[in-house]
């Protein structure tokens, strides 16, 4: 944990609006709410086999893009800082689930793993790149969100049109 006394702080904050739109498509808007403000358009959708018509990426894809995204980001940007020479950079994700399906044909998923490769391409010794991956982890977003427990709320609006925590 950053020293807060000496350290800038600042919020980050996204909300994103799903509508349903086909079988199984869903558009995105998402908004960045702080530190400045922007706006994005995105969907998702299943394939034919959990009832989509594949018209989009679906949610896990935009999922694992979004991990290894978030880490190249940080690497770039912490080599940037660091004016460590960077030539090159390709990270691949093998993200893991298992999906137990019931009887109802319900399914509880549960993950089983994220594993990272990350190869540089650099002059600099291999403690100095291990270095700027730390710094790079510890700044990204998604990896320290996976990489803790979280309270993920959930409200469900009722017939009368109130929001209940649930």
């Amino acid at each position: 944990m950053p020293n807060t006394k000496t350290a800038k702080v600042f919020e980050v904050i996204f909300s994103c609006l799903g509508k349903a739109v086909g079988k199984m498509r869903s558009d995105l808007t998402v908004k960045m709410v702080k530190p400045w403000s922007e706006t994005h358009i995105m969907a998702t959708d299943e394939g034919k086999y959990l009832g989509g018509e594949g018209t989009a990426p679906p949610p896990l894809a935009l999922f694992v893009a979004s991990l290894v995204g978030c880490i190249m980001t940080q690497l770039r940007s912490s080599a940037k800082r660091r004016s460590f020479p960077l030539k090159d950079l390709t990270v691949e994700a093998i993200v893991e689930w298992e999906a137990h399906q019931s009887e109802n044909d319900y399914y509880q998923a549960m993950p089983k793993g994220f594993r990272l490769d990350i190869d540089i391409d650099s002059d600099a010794p291999f403690e100095d790149m291990k270095k700027l991956l730390e710094t790079a982890r510890e700044s990204c977003f998604i990896e320290q969100t996976l990489g803790c427990t979280n309270a993920i709320q959930h409200r469900l609006r009722n017939n009368e049109g109130q929001w209940i925590d649930i």
